[in-house]
């Protein structure tokens, strides 16, 4: 058992974990340390593909490659007819949203902590159809402002709302259930970006009321790289055709005609990783197994005592915004720069990375930065490496002295 009474067994998954002997990782954001059992799982089926061949070892394990599918349903609420599998959650979010057919003056709705490639995506539609990209500002808290929202989609030109649920440069959680609910009462598409938050919060897409969500199997799933899965809601499914197909995604049924498939595998393209695809089936039957509310409740916590401690310390501001907030902590070091702060960090065994502006053009640059550092908790972290890290930090903005003579 992984869980007693509700709460992690923190020393069993450090134990499951190899990267927890050697360093301190606080960049789960970008890529969490994965447990054994996703290594093994995903050498051993390369190791079966090297001794049998390839398509004869994606036969014998149907079985296990379809069994992500049903785990990763039962992460988010969905059926499982209603989840695609891609290689990473850019490319699944592009499968949906390139598959939306604008004309001129049609809108879409987003926020300001938007994530760079899916603000690249929009402006990209609006150089090509004429679409208007409106950017809903934020609240006094920093999270999308919601009252705002709800008067924009009074226009009957916007065509989707779309938003990152967690963003790359903070610990900002968007209120999703209740942009959800305006965009369901307005009746227009809400496509939810949960690359940061799946593995992280305990979703569902039934209570975030979205028709599209996108996620990661690299972040807090701890799954491989080169993994990422999309749900579409089956009464959607219509208004997204998806931007290509190949023979995975539909077949070829008479010299002129073609047929799509009838589920949300028409969003896959036919090659794939397999070994990759049973390694986030394994990461995600992990997870189920601690209990997302238990993961959730950790991340959240660890988040926050980072976050404590780092306020408490003379020349360190922490950035990050909203009511609501998560196991990502952002932060600056007065006169020294996220990149060195990142490089100390890093030699004194600590993982953590720089969100830069490039990312988020619409967010950063409105509060005067440039780049903020970004320290990225999650379950297996412990309380005393936070405070180890605190006390590294401490140290970074003070001025070496020189002995007294």
């Amino acid at each position: 058992m992984h869980s007693v009474d509700g709460e992690i067994d923190i020393e069993r998954v450090r134990d499951e974990t190899p990267g927890c002997r050697d360093l301190v990782h606080l960049n789960n954001a970008g890529c969490a340390l994965p447990p054994a059992a996703v290594v093994d799982t995903t050498v051993d089926y390369l190791r079966h593909e090297a001794a049998r061949g390839g398509y004869e070892a994606q036969a014998a394990r149907s079985e296990q490659i379809e069994a992500a599918y049903t785990s990763l349903a039962r992460l988010i609420g969905a059926g499982r007819s209603e989840i695609a599998l891609a290689d990473n959650a850019t490319r699944a979010w592009d499968m949906v949203f390139y598959g939306m057919r604008f004309a001129p003056g049609d809108r879409i709705l987003t926020c300001r902590s938007e994530y760079g490639s899916n603000a690249i995506a929009y402006l990209q539609q609006a150089r090509r159809f004429g679409v208007e990209v409106a950017v809903i500002d934020d609240d006094p808290s920093g999270q999308i402002d919601l009252a705002l929202l709800e008067k924009e989609l009074d226009d009957d030109r916007v065509r989707l709302v779309s938003i990152t649920h967690i963003p790359t440069q903070g610990g900002l959680v968007n209120p999703a259930a209740a942009v959800g609910a305006l965009a369901e009462a307005a009746g227009v598409p809400f496509l939810l970006d949960a690359c940061q938050s799946a593995g992280q919060l305990d979703l569902d897409v039934t209570a975030l009321r979205c028709d599209i969500l996108t996620g990661t199997g690299r972040k807090y799933l701890r799954g491989p790289r080169g993994t990422g899965f999309l749900y579409v809601r089956e009464s959607a499914m219509p208004l997204f055709e998806p931007a290509m197909l190949d023979n995975g995604s539909a077949v070829w049924t008479a010299p002129t005609e073609y047929a799509m498939n009838p589920d949300a595998r028409r969003y896959e393209t036919w090659e794939k990783n397999y070994a990759a695809i049973v390694g986030l089936g394994a990461a995600v039957d992990y997870a189920l197994s601690l209990g997302m509310d238990a993961i959730e409740a950790r991340v959240l916590a660890l988040g926050e005592r980072l976050r404590q401690t780092l306020e408490g310390i003379d020349g360190v501001r922490v950035r990050d915004l909203g009511r609501t907030r998560c196991g990502i902590v952002s932060f600056t070091v007065d006169d020294v720069p996220p990149d060195e702060v990142v490089r100390a960090l890093a030699g004194d065994g600590v993982n953590t990375s720089v969100s830069r502006r490039t990312s988020s053009q619409w967010d950063l640059p409105s509060r005067g930065l440039t780049s903020v550092v970004r320290a990225s908790v999650h379950y297996y972290n412990t309380e005393a490496e936070i405070d180890h890290v605190g006390s590294l930090i401490g140290r970074l903005g003070r001025p070496t002295r020189r002995p007294s003579r």
